[in-house]
């Protein structure tokens, strides 16, 4: 009778309008950056001649300082208790690089601008997941979670789509990286005009660093383990650069190469929300394992690709992945964090992530030019097998 009562209770429950108007600031803003993302590492190959270790080099760099960033913005908006004032900075910090990559005429402007870009994401990453957390009921944590995500990869959808189409309108890289700046504007309106904070979100209890050792105690076993197994999943996801660098190795064109992200974006945005609604149902846990699966499934096919169908095939197991995982592990952390040091707990979270981003993208990239794509791949495929079986081994 009380599973009853719970699940009507769980029914009857509404997305809060705060969730709803993050979802679309993350739509505007990825939209934004993946238009630029969809080509840049084909532009910085290409155009400005990097390699396949240093395009490793800069994105592991970027993406790891983004997470490590988390961690020092996740305890400040503990501290403040204000998260809008940090996504604010961070999503206009983000959008004021946006000019930048169009401007490139090095690999140096190139990585100046992804490295203030990740900061800016970085700043913002984790007072976004505590902010969701605060306003989210229990009961239907995972599907707030799953929205905030799906309306992301939407804007991962609609980049590198928009991207093709100026291609073929314009065919010049640098001039279709200019049409990024007009959504990162609008997603930063959307903070100013739709992002509110619950009236309680001020913390009571004294600031602590998350990286000082006297905040390790009051971080639970449970969540712990839920560090180490999505620090050895993050092992397995080097950047997606090398998705794209492996379309350009099959043969596709400049012009379509975007489609590898269309695709990949698409199958995340269709597969987040219904993961995120199933982990409130049944075991977070299950659904993790088919995520890691997943992954384990789409690096096999990318090893082995030598044509734009195989290709995609595994482009897109690979968003598949992406929606069993993410949301669920962010999931995973706000349900095991102390109720006074979530932003800390998503940070130390994104801190072993951060690091183990930086590990994969290197390693990608050297084993891409050392050995060959396909070894890129397959050591994905092991790590993403290693992460799967500390899961099984205890689960969470």
């Amino acid at each position: 009778m009380s599973s009853e009562f719970s699940n009507a209770k769980t029914k009857s429950l509404r997305i809060p309008r705060t969730v709803w108007a993050l979802g679309f600031v993350s739509l505007f803003m990825d939209l934004s950056s993946e238009l630029v993302h969809s080509l840049l590492p084909v532009f910085l190959v290409t155009t400005l001649g990097a390699s396949a270790f240093a395009v490793g080099v800069i994105e592991g760099i970027a993406e790891s300082t983004a997470m490590l960033v988390k961690v020092f913005s996740g305890a400040v908006s503990d501290f403040i208790g204000r998260r809008r004032r940090l996504l604010l900075l961070g999503y206009g910090l983000a959008a004021l690089t946006k000019p930048l990559f169009p401007l490139a005429h090095s690999v140096e402007v190139v990585f100046t601008a992804r490295i203030l870009d990740r900061i800016g994401k970085g700043i913002r990453g984790a007072p976004r997941d505590a902010l969701v957390a605060d306003v989210s009921p229990p009961e239907i944590r995972g599907a707030c979670f799953g929205l905030r995500q799906s309306m992301d990869t939407v804007g991962a959808v609609l980049g590198p789509a928009l991207a093709i189409l100026l291609m073929v309108w314009l065919a010049d890289i640098q001039l279709v990286l200019w049409f990024a700046v007009i959504p990162a504007a609008i997603a930063v309106a959307f903070i100013v005009i739709g992002v509110k904070e619950p009236t309680h979100a001020s913390i009571e209890h004294k600031f602590r660093s998350p990286i000082h050792w006297r905040v390790l105690n009051d971080f639970s076993a449970r969540y712990w383990w839920v560090v180490i197994v999505g620090g050895v999943f993050t092992l397995a996801r080097f950047s997606e650069a090398f998705l794209i660098l492996r379309a350009q190795q099959i043969g596709l064109s400049v012009t379509w190469i975007p489609l590898v992200m269309v695709v990949m974006a698409l199958f995340y945005t269709l597969s987040a929300y219904p993961a995120g609604w199933l982990s409130d149902r049944i075991s977070r846990t299950k659904l993790l394992c088919v995520g890691m699966g997943l992954l384990v499934l789409a690096d096999l096919v990318l090893a082995q690709s030598s044509s734009v169908i195989t290709l995609m095939l595994g482009v897109a197991l690979w968003g598949l992945h992406m929606g069993f995982s993410q949301g669920i592990l962010a999931s995973l952390v706000a349900d095991n964090a102390p109720g006074g040091l979530k932003g800390s707990a998503f940070g130390m979270f994104n801190l072993v992530s951060g690091v183990c981003m930086l590990i994969a993208s290197v390693l990608a990239g050297w084993l891409w030019q050392s050995i060959g794509a396909g070894s890129t791949f397959l050591t994905g495929a092991l790590f993403a097998t290693t992460a799967l079986l500390l899961l099984l081994f205890k689960k969470l």
